[in-house]
């Protein structure tokens, strides 16, 4: 049993020595009050030298003396800095509300002066302060007043639940009354909106037709969620407010992405980026997605979508995680939204698990919505698509799949929000940045492969076609006559209908990106004034057809997001996989006719815009270039000319106007008319 014997070690004196100093420990305390460290002071050496003897006795006592001042000056010099982080810890509440007082002042004299040179042109200023002035009180006064207010409510609260199983009929009259009154007054003037109307209807109905338990449908959620999407329509589309709002805030947009030419004009050169499509477009990606990364890490994004999803939850009855994921969707995509409810995906049921997907497949992530708007695509249109989209999605998701399980998550008050794991903003902005390259990729190589498959599909039909005398046979043609009753029924005019289905159809069976690039053509064609028709193919289609398509294209939901959302899904859940799959095809068929229904609406609300006074827009105009304006006007010139034995005459206004010939043969130089034959 020699292993049980004491051994002597010869560094015990010195193990001894330091169990003796742990009484001396160092504190913040002792290093505030300048209170050596006996275990790195002089006097440890010298006991520690007495012990062991030193051969060099007198270099190192010299040296020691000097370490021993060294020591003595850096702790005295670490004083004040020690004394003043002692200070702000212990004032730190004092510190933070001097620092926001100063700051307050300093942005209050700022905003006093912005005002007083031209307040015309700080009315931005001014709407964005009173904002979040607005949500800074709400927060204070719910924090500090909100409990003793639903005290004080808590009578009228029980009075109002007792009346509402007849209020709430009376309200439902009350609004559909309101409603038919409206549309009957409103489509008297434009009687083709009732085609977006009949289509809205047939949608409804088509879904409801293909729903998994159809005794089990939340009307509630139903009709608040096409209530929610009609009344944000409405404000939009038709108010004045809503339209310069929007108006305003997709110009912001548009001069907000216009930044990401300064970084790529310098990586790529100006040259490439005005004449290359990927060093154009895919770079705005890049800058989208690092400022989404930077709003998320101040927590900016979370506060939108939790106030967006309260009230979705709150009027619908849905529950807080299929409605946190479908309010993320407005502003990321289909794979990052579940991300923000990952903790509670396992043990959500079917339904909710449906309604996640469609509202993926309703909607496009802010990033690419960029590249869109760069393509020349109503920046506003875009983003009321997306808001729009949200309620419906929820509605037609519980139309579908109604809820016939029992949530674990129904009725939980709040459901906690995940948060990145940057520790600075500098980081979060490299981090969005470097997570964009994978997208930027996958855009490009989805672009140049589903382009080349168009192609080599077109050329196969064409082949095919040739075989019994048919000409011209591609996909685009097919699509176009497939699809061109649910381009008619969305409210396209019918000579634009098969351009409509045409996009359509390659949003679904492609993806939107191709389509939106294809719509971006037309529309510039139309802008720059080009012909309408090009023999018996059309150039471009109506602005009325232009905002219907541009709500009907936009959401991720086509063929190749299958995949994408299975797959991002089943690596958060590997566990569901099959629950995933089950679900996944229903939620598809959702969220095309969810951009349907936004398209739908889109022409139901749809305001023509009106052409000024032809003749002073003539009267200013030198003819030298084509744009819509004058083809409006020249078209007008036209129907109003009559060409009679050879004479010339003129109809209408144009009658009393003394230049209409010559503004006649301006217009011929153009475009081809029979009245041009007069002007010979």
């Amino acid at each position: 049993q020699h292993w049980a014997l004491p051994v002597q070690f010869p560094i015990c004196t010195e193990a001894k020595e330091l169990l003796e100093m742990e009484g001396n420990q160092i504190t913040l305390d002792s290093l505030e009050k300048g209170r050596d460290n006996p275990a790195f002071s002089s006097e440890g050496e010298e006991r520690h030298y007495e012990e062991f003897g030193d051969p060099h006795s007198e270099s190192q006592e010299d040296r020691r003396k000097g370490k021993g001042r060294f020591s003595s000056l850096s702790r005295k010099a670490l004083q004040p800095a020690s004394k003043a982080r002692h200070f702000c810890k212990a004032h730190a509440k004092v510190l933070r509300i001097v620092f926001l007082g100063l700051l307050g002042v300093a942005y209050l004299c700022y905003f006093i002066a912005a005002c007083y040179l031209n307040f015309q042109r700080a009315l931005a200023l001014v709407i964005i302060t009173a904002v979040v002035i607005f949500f800074i009180c709400w927060e204070i006064f719910k924090k500090h007043c909100g409990a003793k207010v639903l005290l004080l409510l808590r009578p009228v609260g029980k009075c109002f639940q007792k009346c509402w199983p007849w209020l709430k009929w009376l309200l439902c009259v009350a609004l559909l009354v309101g409603l038919i009154v409206w549309l009957v007054l409103d489509t008297g003037r434009n009687p083709e909106q009732l085609i977006s109307l009949g289509g809205f209807c047939f949608l409804v109905l088509f879904l409801f037709a293909f729903s998994k338990h159809h005794g089990a449908v939340s009307w509630r959620a139903v009709f608040w969620g096409l209530g929610l999407e009609f009344l944000f329509g409405l404000f939009v589309l038709r108010t004045t407010p809503g339209t310069q709002a929007f108006q305003w805030l997709g110009d912001q947009v548009q001069y907000f992405l216009g930044y990401t030419t300064a970084g790529s004009s310098f990586v790529f050169g100006n040259t490439l980026i005005e004449e290359v499509f990927a060093f154009q477009t895919l770079p705005i990606i890049v800058f989208f997605s690092c400022v989404m990364s930077i709003l998320y890490y101040l927590g900016v994004m979370q506060w939108l979508i939790l106030k967006i999803s309260w009230l979705l939850q709150v009027s619908m009855g849905t529950t807080p995680t299929e409605t946190l994921s479908v309010a993320g969707n407005i502003f990321v995509g289909q794979t990052e939204a579940p991300l923000l409810i990952r903790p509670y995906l396992a043990d959500m049921t079917l339904s909710e698990i449906h309604a996640v997907m469609t509202g993926g497949f309703s909607t496009i992530a802010g990033s690419v919505m960029g590249a869109y708007i760069s393509f020349g695509i109503d920046a506003a249109s875009l983003i009321a698509a997306s808001v729009m989209a949200a309620p419906c999605a929820l509605a037609m998701a519980k139309l579908v799949y109604p809820e016939v399980e029992e949530s674990k998550f129904k009725g939980k008050a709040s459901i906690r929000l995940a948060k990145g794991e940057e520790r600075n903003i500098l980081e979060a902005a490299s981090n969005g940045a470097a997570t964009s390259v994978g997208l930027v990729a996958n855009i490009a190589a989805n672009l140049i492969a589903f382009l080349a498959v168009l192609e080599f599909i077109n050329a196969a039909l064409r082949w095919f076609g040739e075989m019994v005398d048919i000409e011209g046979l591609t996909f685009q043609v097919i699509c176009s006559y497939v699809l061109m009753p649910v381009a008619f029924l969305m409210g396209a005019d019918w000579a634009d209908s098969p351009v409509v289905a045409e996009l359509l159809g390659i949003k679904i069976f492609l993806n939107e990106f191709v389509a939106y690039q294809q719509l971006a053509t037309y529309k510039k064609n139309r802008l720059m004034g080009l012909e309408e028709w090009d023999g018996n193919r059309k150039q471009w289609i109506s602005e009325r057809a232009e905002s219907i398509t541009t709500f009907a294209l936009c959401g991720f939901a086509n063929l190749s997001s299958i995949g994408i959302t299975l797959g991002g899904l089943a690596s958060m859940v590997p566990q569901r996989k099959g629950d995933l799959a089950s679900v996944v095809l229903r939620a598809l068929l959702t969220g095309i006719c969810v951009s349907m229904l936004n398209a739908c609406l889109a022409g139901l609300l749809y305001v023509p815009t009106q052409v000024g006074d032809c003749a002073v827009f003539f009267s200013n105009n030198n003819f030298n270039s084509t744009s819509y304006t004058m083809y409006t006007c020249c078209k007008q010139l036209f129907a109003s000319s009559v060409l009679q034995n050879g004479t010339l005459s003129f109809t209408g206004s144009w009658a009393e106007q003394a230049e209409s010939v010559l503004w006649l043969k301006e217009c011929c130089m153009h475009y081809n008319h029979t009245s041009c034959a007069g002007t010979v």
